[in-house]
């Protein structure tokens, strides 16, 4: 098909191939800020760093660029990967980019900085006529989402575009779940588990009796629970007197959510009791669920971009968390559009050159000026 949004396709894999060099984990991503804000000034933006560090504890703040008077709406990828990728070989095939296989590519969410940097650097070379509204790059997405959490943008924005999906371009989220995560202690009474293992309380037995009590994994279709880190014992010839576990419970439901969460800490409560030990658990949201209605601007406009990149405009639902999230949370209606990360966080990641030039279409259709 045609590309009628004249996208350079080598241009954007030059553009893709170097931030994908540069080495940039979550909290640590100032080197690619620093490369964000060169390439921007080349192009004549002025960016600037918002005060987010103080939150996020990373080693930059969030970057933010604004079009004209920054307009209404948001336009934004996480600087951030969730592995290093100083290692990284891409290797350029017929169709797609890959990596050499030892290490992951990067192409989560490189390939979001990427287009939003080509289509800023192609306004400016080409003197686009487009609207007024924001860009910004987020740090910290990969571990807290608290880069966009934090993010200081102007009360005038509205709505958000958020280029970070793994589904190919074309399908865009309008729903996704929250996780409810959760940190518990179990405490009991340490004692020589040889000679008096009878004056031990065994924090561990009762996380153990009470793990196999609660409905780990897929609830329903919109639920899910997870015990992930499971800590006990200082040595073998003691009894442990402390156990700590994280896990955490997803949902696009916020009260069953709650409803599981309460599940689990009358199950680990009743089952430390019965043992005469006792818990400490602490619960917070590290994002809240949304739903984007289809009546809504964001939805619409979403809708009409990916149609004139020539594709089939999909909605789709999700159990991953994105800055989308965080911005719904905002009041400020947000929609994450697939971007074609494949297997992303693997060795095995890639992306279909096609989709990183459908994705440039999309972000060019968004701005552009209805002439």
């Amino acid at each position: 098909m045609k590309n009628m949004l004249h996208t350079d396709g080598q241009r954007l894999i030059e553009i893709f191939l170097k931030v994908l060099s540069i080495n940039a984990l979550s909290g640590y991503e100032k080197p690619i800020a620093n490369y964000i804000t060169s390439f921007l000034s080349e192009s004549g933006y002025r960016t600037e760093k918002d005060a987010s560090r103080r939150y996020t504890l990373s080693d930059t703040g969030n970057l933010i660029c604004k079009i004209g008077t920054g307009g209404d709406f948001l336009i934004m990828s996480h600087m951030d990967t969730a592995r290093p990728t100083l290692e990284t070989k891409p290797i350029i095939k017929e169709d797609r980019i890959v990596s050499s296989g030892d290490t992951v590519l990067g192409v989560d969410n490189r390939a979001g900085v990427a287009v939003l940097l080509y289509m800023l650097e192609k306004i400016a070379k080409e003197k686009i006529q487009v609207k007024n509204f924001t860009v910004a790059f987020t740090t910290c997405e990969e571990t807290t989402l608290f880069g966009s959490k934090y993010l200081e943008i102007d009360e005038a924005i509205k709505k958000g575009f958020i280029f970070d999906s793994g589904y190919r371009p074309g399908n865009f989220i309008t729903s996704a779940c929250g996780a409810m995560g959760f940190k518990m202690k179990i405490i009991g009474k340490a004692s020589h588990s040889g000679i008096a293992p009878e004056r031990g309380i065994n924090s561990m037995q009762a996380a153990a009796k009470a793990i196999t009590k609660l409905p780990l994994g897929r609830i329903d279709e919109e639920t899910t629970m997870n015990i992930g880190i499971l800590k006990s014992g200082t040595a073998v010839n003691v009894v442990p007197q402390f156990t700590e576990l994280e896990g955490e419970v997803r949902s696009f439901n916020v009260a069953k959510a709650e409803h599981y969460f309460n599940l689990l800490k009358t199950i680990f409560t009743d089952e430390a009791e019965n043992m005469m030990a006792r818990i400490e658990l602490e619960s917070f949201w590290d994002f809240v669920p949304y739903t984007v209605p289809s009546d809504s601007d964001v939805y619409k406009e979403v809708v009409s971009a990916i149609s004139k990149a020539g594709l089939t405009p999909t909605p789709k639902i999700s159990l991953g968390g994105s800055d989308a999230n965080s911005l719904n949370a905002r009041g400020i209606q947000s929609i994450n559009l697939g971007i074609g990360a494949q297997n992303p966080h693997s060795n095995d990641e890639f992306i279909f050159i096609e989709d990183l030039i459908k994705s440039a279409d999309i972000a060019l259709a968004l701005v552009k000026k209805e002439l």
